[in-house]
């Protein structure tokens, strides 16, 4: 079997139940760290519901995410640009952005828009955006590279979420974010395969705990310093301060539509 990632060989690793019934083999790549599963037949299934009922930590989650990107996208981006959140579920971040005064849009054709009606990008997704973010989705790409592609075809930056594994440690089945219950997550990165991903592509690779970037821009280490350390609470409320939200003015506009 060859990796998802770099294409070299991935050897069988272990096997577990999945959904409680599929037995499904899990391969790792020597060379760089990749986990992945055999062929995911499964996923109509997994997929009833589209974001699993385990996932609690889907508001906290949102919360963090829009104070350290609002850092990053202030600091090292054009703050007036068009930002796109790809896979964006029930719009929470996209709502939690606009909030903060950031002109994102939302995308995702698998679940409902519940907190940015009105503000959904349109189709088809064009190269304006400044960065597209996608959260906990590169776990369930059965197909990483062609994935990726997709989202290069949107903004030259990728900014998004996974937990990783180290590489050089073995993985415990009772990893948590194997999370067979559901079925999902059936592409599991180390530091090092996103670092070979990113190199494919010819972009900058920044992380920083479950956040990473690719980037054509060159992010100079002071202000990733900054993000790190004060992202979620002093340099986040300077930001808040000098920005202006769009709750207001994104009310006027959505009740221009309440009485056709």
């Amino acid at each position: 079997m060859n990796c998802k990632i770099c294409s070299n060989n991935a050897k069988l690793y272990f096997n577990e139940l999945v959904l409680n019934k599929y037995k499904v083999d899990y391969f790792r790549c020597g060379h760089c760290g990749f986990i992945f599963t055999e062929e995911p037949y499964w996923l109509d299934e997994a997929y009833k519901l589209p974001i699993n009922i385990s996932d609690t930590g889907l508001l906290f989650r949102n919360m963090y995410l829009a104070k350290m990107t609002a850092c990053l996208f202030y600091l090292s981006f054009n703050k007036d640009g068009k930002y796109l959140d790809y896979a964006g579920g029930y719009g929470v971040y996209t709502r939690l952005m606009r909030d903060i005064g950031f002109d994102f849009y939302w995308n995702d054709p698998f679940c409902k828009n519940l907190f940015a009606t009105g503000f959904a990008a349109a189709e088809p997704l064009q190269k304006i955006y400044q960065a597209v973010t996608t959260f906990e989705s590169f776990e369930h790409f059965v197909s990483p590279k062609e994935e990726l592609e997709k989202l290069l075809a949107v903004s030259d930056t990728v900014v998004f979420s996974t937990n990783l594994h180290n590489f050089l440690q073995p993985v415990e089945k009772e990893w948590w974010y194997f999370s067979f219950g559901h079925g999902q997550h059936i592409s599991l990165y180390t530091k090092e395969s996103l670092s070979v991903l990113a190199e494919q592509y010819n972009k900058r690779f920044y992380t920083f705990g479950d956040l990473h970037i690719f980037t054509g821009k060159e992010i100079p280490a002071l202000k990733m310093y900054l993000i790190k350390r004060t992202g979620k609470h002093i340099l986040y409320e300077y930001v808040r301060h000098k920005m202006q939200g769009k709750t207001m003015e994104d009310h006027y506009y959505m009740k221009t539509f309440e009485n056709r």
